[in-house]
C-alpha cells in the first residue's frame, strides 16, 4: 500500500511517499526559515502564504523521488492538527482535493502522535509499552504508549514547549532563528556548569514541566550582567542553560519509566535532535539497563514520512475521513487521551 503524506502544520511544507507504513520512497521537505528568521519566530500569516506556494511542487517532487505518480497511490495522510490554522487549511484543502479528484481514501492525523510514529519507521525492533518524550518548539509531553494508538498522558509543559524556550533564549542573546540548532551548536564550546541556572519542577512529584521561569532566569541574569558592564560569556550561557534544559526532560522522562515499569523510552520532535539530550539520555538509559530510541535527524524535525507513516495504521483499517475532515484533531484517541 502506497501512502502519500502530507505536512504543513506550522512553516514546513512536506510530502512523502511510504509504503506499508515502513519503508519511505522520498520524504520532501520545504523549509520557510529565511523566511521568518529575519522576524524571530513563525509569521503565521506568511507561513501560510508560503504553504500555498510551495503545496503542488513539494507533492510533485515527492511523486517524482519515490518514482511514483497519483495514479498508484492507494490513500492520502494529512496533519490535521495540532497547529497553525492557517498553514493546516492549504495542506487539508488539497489533500482532499485530491482524495475527491481520484477518488482516495483520506484520513487526517494528529501531528505529535506522527512525531512518535516517526520512531517505528526507522526502528524494526521498538515494540509497546514504552514511554516517549515528544519534544519541539510548541510542544513538552512525556506519553505512555500501551501500544500502537493507544495512549496516556503522563505529563505536559505547563506553560513555555522547551524548544520554545530555546528560541526565545536564542532571541535574548540575538543569536538568531531558529534558536535550538544555533545553542546546540555553540553550547559545545562553553562550560555548562558555569551558570547555576534553575532546573524547574525538577523535584516535583509530577511529571509536568515549566520553561517559562528558566527562561526568565536567563533574562535576569543578562540584564543584571549587563548593568554591571561585566561581557556576556555566550557560549557559556546558553551551555548552562541548555544543561538545565536536558537536566530536567531526562530525570523527568526516567521517573516516568520507573513509575510505568517499562524499560524503553523514545525520544521524538525538533528537540530530539539536540545532540546533548541525545548524549545524556544515552549516558543514563545505558547505567540504568533501558533502552533508547530516536529518530534521525530529518525525521525528529517536521516531516511528512511520519504523517503517512501513521496514516497507513488508519487507513489499512478501513477509515476514511473524507466528509469529516478539517483542521481539528480534538476527537481523535491520541487529543482525548492526552486531555
Amino acid at each position: 500500500m502506497l501512502i502519500l503524506g502530507i505536512e504543513t502544520s506550522c512553516d514546513e511544507t512536506a510530502a512523502a511517499v511510504v509504503e506499508d507504513g515502513k519503508r519511505i520512497l522520498s520524504n520532501v521537505v520545504a523549509s520557510q526559515i529565511n523566511i521568518h528568521s529575519k522576524f524571530g519566530g513563525v509569521v503565521p500569516e506568511l507561513a501560510s502564504r508560503k504553504h500555498i506556494q510551495n503545496i503542488i511542487p513539494v507533492i510533485s517532487e515527492a511523486l517524482l523521488d519515490a518514482e511514483t505518480s497519483l495514479d498508484k497511490i492507494d490513500g492520502l495522510a494529512v496533519t490535521q492538527g495540532p497547529g497553525l490554522v492557517g498553514s493546516l487549511l492549504v495542506g487539508i484543502s488539497v489533500a482532499k482535493a485530491l482524495a475527491y479528484a481520484r477518488g482516495l481514501p483520506i484520513v487526517g492525523v494528529d501531528h505529535l502522535e506522527g512525531h512518535i510514529y516517526a520512531n517505528f519507521l526507522e526502528h524494526n525492533e521498538l515494540i509497546t509499552p514504552f514511554v516517549s518524550l515528544v519534544v519541539s518548539g510548541g510542544h513538552t509531553h512525556l506519553i505512555y504508549v500501551k501500544e500502537k494508538r493507544k495512549y496516556e498522558k503522563l505529563g505536559q509543559t505547563l506553560d513555555d514547549a522547551a524548544g520554545e524556550a530555546f528560541d526565545k533564549v536564542a532571541k535574548l542573546l540575538n543569536l538568531g532563528y531558529p534558536g535550538g540548532p544555533i545553542i546546540d551548536k555553540l553550547a559545545k564550546e562553553g562550560n555548562p556548569e558555569d551558570i547555576p541556572f534553575p532546573r524547574p519542577m525538577l523535584k516535583d512529584s509530577s511529571l509536568n514541566f515549566s520553561f517559562s521561569g528558566l527562561k526568565t532566569s536567563v533574562l535576569n541574569y543578562l540584564m543584571k550582567e549587563k548593568k554591571s558592564e561585566n561581557p556576556i560569556n555566550t557560549v557559556n550561557v546558553v551551555a548552562s542553560f541548555q544543561k538545565a534544559v536536558v537536566d530536567v526532560l531526562v530525570e523527568k522522562a526516567l521517573k516516568a519509566l520507573e513509575i510505568k515499569k517499562v524499560e524503553v523510552i523514545t525520544l521524538a520532535g525538533g528537540v530530539a535532535a539536540n545532540s546533548a539530550l541525545r548524549s545524556e539520555f544515552a549516558k543514563r538509559c545505558q547505567e540504568r539497563g533501558y533502552k533508547l530510541y530516536y529518530p534521525s535527524i530529518k525525521l525528529c524535525t517536521d516531516n511528512a514520512a511520519m504523517i503517512a507513516a501513521l496514516g497507513y495504521e488508519l487507513l489499512s483499517k478501513g477509515e476514511n475521513h473524507i466528509l469529516s475532515l478539517h483542521e481539528d484533531v480534538s476527537k481523535t484517541g491520541f487529543a482525548i487521551n492526552l486531555k
